[in-house]
């Protein structure tokens, strides 16, 4: 039989009534012939609860029991998710990360999938199970402790199964109806698209937008598994929500594909650092090592030995990136005057993989930001993204402004 694997996130499954929405749509599934695994998240708020327990109890926690408590909301959707398909007289057993068994690393709290053998599945299919529903966020490492992979990590569980069960498709049920060109609270103008690319979901999915989880869409790229992003709240049909696929299966698109935007940003500028080789590896190594996540970069040209470095990162990392900083020239390793940050700014992504074959992108993205009054503080751009820092004040102004300059409120 083909297989169909559906994940369904903490809104869809958030009380025994949405529970069983979900179960009679993993029926419909069944009836057309799939074997289907159901990949599960915690009802919404559980993970949130445990982890407030966990650190109620112990701020300075084991990492490995932490995961071992917070796992336990999976599982009890997953049990009464197999429950209600039975009372539908639908063949479902649940399955937590141990039984199947998902082998991880042993990073706890983010780990990484190393290997999911089909062995066990398949075996009870083949006895006539119908619906395997699988605990997501969860595995098991080496050394045989529970793991999990991270938030959104229910998303990675789904794509990793499809890709190792070569199944037909990957559905990830959710609050949304599908993939956007922008956020509809922010324009009435967004239009839902039909099919966007690998490449410009994971960009815009690492710039800000919150539909799906990052290592779910690079693992969904490697392995070529169509993922398909649905609302568990509306009718559905065979055309319904957003097909991500590979860019050859989409016909025409336009060349920008959506607006992103990440409020939480912050400017970070090493003022007269001396310009020699190597300083930039002496810069971003201990920031690398104290885990900030830095994104642009800008190094302006040097006077008199002297240059300034610009990078942006989230603003809760600018306290930890501050001290790198500090640490690294108490060291002696790099020399500044100062350092300024500016916690008020936000980042707007341009995305599309029409940028590849069309010129102007760039020169339109700046004029329609000038005519708006919005200047811009920082640029970086990749093959088919274009991103600036600009005033958090204008974030939404510069991404309506941007959404109506690309015309994004039309289809290809």
């Amino acid at each position: 039989m083909p297989v169909l694997v559906m994940k369904f996130g903490g809104t869809s499954v958030a009380n025994l009534d949405r529970i069983k929405r979900a179960a009679k749509r993993v029926g419909v599934e069944v009836a057309k012939g799939y074997d289907v695994i159901v990949i599960v998240s915690a009802m919404s708020g559980k993970t949130n609860e445990l982890v407030g327990w966990v650190d109620e109890t112990s701020p300075l926690y084991d990492a490995r029991e932490y995961d071992a408590i917070v796992s336990s909301g999976e599982n009890v959707t997953a049990g009464l998710m197999a429950l209600t398909l039975q009372e539908m007289d639908v063949p479902a057993r649940s399955w937590q990360g141990w039984q199947v068994p998902v082998k991880t690393t042993s990073a706890h709290s983010a780990a990484r999938i190393e290997e999911i053998p089909t062995d066990n599945l398949m075996a009870k299919f083949g006895e006539g199970m119908k619906v395997a529903v699988v605990a997501g966020f969860q595995g098991v490492s080496p050394e045989g402790r529970i793991t999990t992979l991270g938030r959104g990590g229910s998303d990675t569980t789904a794509v990793a199964f499809a890709a190792a069960f070569e199944a037909e498709r990957c559905d990830i049920y959710t609050d949304v109806d599908g993939v956007y060109t922008t956020d509809p609270r922010i324009t009435d103008k967004a239009r839902k698209l039909d099919k966007i690319a690998f490449e410009e979901m994971l960009e815009l999915a690492s710039l800000g937008a919150k539909v799906l989880q990052t290592r779910s869409v690079e693992l969904a790229m490697r392995y070529k598994v169509k993922l398909r992003v649905l609302s568990s709240f509306e009718e559905q049909s065979d055309t319904a929500g957003t097909l991500v696929c590979a860019e050859e299966e989409i016909m025409e698109s336009n060349v920008v594909s959506g607006i992103a935007y990440s409020r939480d940003e912050a400017k970070m500028t090493l003022v007269s650092v001396a310009d020699r080789p190597g300083i930039a590896a002496a810069i971003f190594g201990p920031l690398s090592d104290a885990g900030v996540n830095v994104d642009m970069i800008i190094q302006n040209i040097a006077e008199d030995g002297r240059t300034d470095m610009t990078f942006s990162c989230p603003t809760d990392q600018v306290k930890r990136a501050e001290k790198a900083m500090e640490d690294a020239k108490a060291a002696g390793e790099i020399n500044y005057h100062d350092l300024i940050a500016d916690t008020n700014v936000a980042k707007i992504s341009a995305v599309g993989i029409g940028m590849r074959s069309q010129s102007g992108v760039a020169a339109k993205m700046f004029k329609t930001l000038s005519d708006e009054g919005i200047n811009i503080k920082v640029i970086a751009t990749s093959e088919i993204k274009i991103s600036v820092l600009v005033d958090r004040k204008y974030m939404e102004l510069a991404v309506q402004a941007l959404h109506d300059a690309f015309e994004l409120e039309k289809a290809a």
